[in-house]
């Protein structure tokens, strides 16, 4: 299934600026920008929170969830804040990765993130409607003198829902994945005309009835924190059965990765509409009681929903498409609380496409700081290009997928990168 690209870029959400801030922008045009960097995050707490309530901003860059990476990794910081006078214009939470000998200052929790955008104030939104300038650009690169090498922002559209990324204008290169999204209508049968609605309504009647005629099933949507931490913990038994059956690394088998998404969960949630990590699933009742064939966890900002996760067990009742069985609950149950947009994330699956008629193209930043960080931010160059040409080609991407499946059954095998 084709599936038209940048469609969310216009999706507009956010309102135009009042005139008040309109020209408080008109002024913070001609006012000199500072930029400072922060090695924790503190200092910030305040005016980062105030900036992260902008609907279109990343829910990667929240405070909860980079704060629940840093407590888990303890990687160094360098987060941005440019600011005119005592006015905070824009803070970019980054974070210092080490790879070799090459100091990368790249987004928090780069490696957990589906879309990264930066927190922006809205007078800057307004000020900088061409982006951060070359002379912007160069302060931040100075800023940073000694601590990275180069700045690498991964995972970047450059429009969404109606807003231009104001990191747009930097050195960008087309990110190897692409993210998939299915935008929601006026109700849910509208929704679904954008798919194939006769045969997925239809797949839906044949699943349910089954499930029925074993004593039926219910939906999880979040609940006690204690069962979702179990169903967190569910999730990386059956993933972990899944990744060794399809010959791959298991990417959440480390203590860190399983720490950092129970620290998620624990986050303190002061707003309904703004969710870290919530756990859904599908229980069954009857023949099968307390049976979890499927699991997923979402994350919400606003009216936007991302599925990070999945996972399947397919040892009961198989026939039943449990995972395509939650995605449909989970899609009509959001479909009543307001949100216009669920995220399936980044990745190319077949399953994918088969629920998201919008596909959006991401960039990376990169700018290099030091000598060797422009050794190193060609090569990233040309690392992302070759990888983003072998996932467009089927065949070469199928054959090194089929390498890396021998290789993990290798007894010597080092973990495989997910990209």
């Amino acid at each position: 299934m084709q599936t038209p690209k940048l469609d969310i870029e216009t999706m507009p959400v956010a309102n135009a600026a009042p005139d008040g801030i309109a020209a408080s922008a008109r002024r913070a045009a001609n006012d000199t920008l500072r930029i400072e960097v922060f090695d924790s995050m503190e200092p910030l707490e305040s005016e980062w929170r105030a900036l992260e309530r902008d609907n279109l901003a990343s829910l990667h860059q929240g405070y909860d969830w980079c704060s629940a990476w840093v407590a888990t990794y303890n990687n160094p910081l360098a987060i941005v804040r440019g600011s005119f006078g005592a006015r905070t214009a824009f803070i970019l939470p980054l974070e210092i990765v080490r790879a070799n000998m090459v100091r990368s200052a790249q987004f928090i929790a780069a490696r957990r993130s589906n879309i990264n955008t930066g927190l922006f104030s809205r007078e800057f939104l307004e000020a900088a409607e061409g982006g951060l300038t070359a002379s912007q650009r160069d302060a931040i690169a100075q800023a940073l003198q000694g601590k990275a090498d180069l700045v690498v922002l991964q995972n970047m559209p450059l429009g969404w829902r109606g807003r231009r990324s104001l990191l747009s204008h930097m050195p960008l290169v087309e990110n190897q994945n692409h993210a998939f999204q299915l935008p929601f209508l006026s109700s849910f049968d509208e929704t679904l005309k954008q798919l194939n609605a006769k045969r997925r309504r239809k797949k839906n009647r044949q699943q349910t009835r089954l499930l029925q005629d074993l004593g039926g099933f219910e939906h999880i949507a979040g609940g006690p924190v204690d069962e979702q931490h179990m169903l967190l913990d569910l999730f990386f038994q059956q993933k972990a059965v899944r990744f060794k059956e399809a010959g791959l690394p298991d990417v959440f088998q480390s203590p860190d990765a399983k720490a950092f998404l129970h620290r998620l969960i624990d986050s303190v949630r002061s707003d309904p509409s703004s969710v870290p990590l919530e756990m859904h699933a599908v229980r069954l009742k009857g023949t099968h009681e307390g049976h979890v064939p499927a699991v997923a966890a979402i994350s919400r900002k606003g009216d936007h929903v991302i599925c990070q996760f999945t996972s399947i067990d397919e040892t009961v009742v198989p026939a039943s498409s449990p995972g395509e069985l939650l995605f449909w609950v989970m899609i009509e149950h959001f479909h009543k609380q307001d949100v216009a947009l669920f995220d399936f994330g980044i990745g190319d699956q077949l399953y994918k496409r088969s629920w998201c008629p919008a596909e959006t193209v991401q960039y990376d930043a990169i700018l290099p700081i030091s000598a060797l960080g422009h050794v190193a931010a060609f090569a990233q160059r040309g690392v992302t290009r070759t990888k983003a040409a072998i996932k467009a080609n089927p065949k070469i991407y199928g054959f090194i997928q089929r390498l890396r499946s021998q290789a993990s059954h290798a007894p010597t095998a080092e973990p495989v990168d997910k990209d």
